[in-house]
């Protein structure tokens, strides 16, 4: 797989693919993510302006966060940030081989940004306020 995913926010989003396609061509889902935050900007503003604002609210992959935690970092899906940088209507760019973190401009918690699945499946799955937090 190729390790940087990108795409311009001028090109149109894609219609018609299959879901082999969609999940196993080359970018590995990451452009369909980041084309469900481009529609979800067009439908829930406020929730855009929230991304625009700096915010990592809860979204479909693991990575938003709704409050600070006792521990204030955390994890999140590569996925998520592709579907977050839709919402803020930037060109996707993600690269995998190194990790991101953020800091949520709302509550203060940096979230790290990974395409390990034993990090996104460590622990801290099981705590009722983890889960709550995206």
């Amino acid at each position: 797989m190729n390790k940087l995913i990108e795409r311009s926010v001028s090109e149109p989003i894609r219609a018609g693919l299959t879901w082999e396609e969609t999940w196993n061509g080359v970018d590995q889902g990451f452009i369909h993510c980041w084309e469900i935050g481009r529609r979800r900007a067009v439908a829930e503003a406020q929730l855009a302006q929230a991304c625009l604002e700096g915010q990592l609210p809860p979204l479909g992959w693991k990575g938003g966060v709704v409050k600070m935690l006792k521990k204030p970092e955390k994890v999140g899906a590569f996925r998520y940030l592709a579907e977050w940088q839709g919402l803020r209507g930037e060109d996707l760019r993600i690269d995998l081989s190194q990790e991101l973190s953020l800091a949520c401009t709302a509550t203060g918690m940096t979230v790290t940004f990974t395409s390990d699945l034993a990090k996104l499946a460590g622990p801290g799955g099981s705590d009722e306020g983890e889960d709550a937090n995206g």
